[in-house]
């Protein structure tokens, strides 16, 4: 045996050498942060009513564990009383970026939604928009499309075409 090589624990679950959470590699955002034009209707929401567009997010970020309405309450619940909501949605930044391996840019999340809070919601609401969800219906209808385009999808059959 050679002394100088390592061996990780044995865990029961096949691994590749140095395999990462999440792919690996940090992948680009698909969009910049100051993109904002890049969807005006929800530039124009997300500024004069962004508890609808952080709502929206945190929905589909969370699975459908929260609610769009109750997410949204709360984050313009703190707005109102404390004018911090950025603590709150740059939690969901975090959460975004850990689900898609996203790299923390253009600087640390608090610090975007601290200076940018619009710029920083528009941003994250276009990458999952470019992701496949459609922001609008919530995470159940899109699990529900998801679910009716698989099943319009022809089954793969072993063994065809021998």
């Amino acid at each position: 045996m050679n002394a100088n090589k390592s061996f990780e624990p044995a865990t029961g679950v096949p691994v590749p050498p140095h395999h990462h959470a999440y792919g690996g590699q940090s992948q680009a955002w698909t969009t910049g942060l100051c993109d904002c034009t890049d969807d005006c209707g929800n530039c124009c929401m997300t500024f004069w009513c962004p508890c609808v567009t952080f709502g929206r997010i945190a929905e589909v970020v969370d699975k459908g564990t929260t609610s769009c309405g109750t997410s949204g309450a709360l984050y313009g619940l703190i707005l109102a009383l404390t004018g911090c909501q950025w603590i709150y949605s740059c939690m969901y930044r975090s959460k975004l970026r850990a689900q898609y391996n996203l790299p923390e840019s253009p600087c640390a999340d608090c610090c975007v939604h601290f200076c940018c809070e619009c710029c920083a919601l528009c941003q994250q609401y276009r990458e999952l928009k470019n992701r496949g969800f459609d922001m609008t219906i919530g995470w159940q209808l899109n699990m529900e499309r998801q679910g009716a385009a698989a099943a319009t999808q022809p089954p793969f059959m072993q063994g065809m075409g021998r």
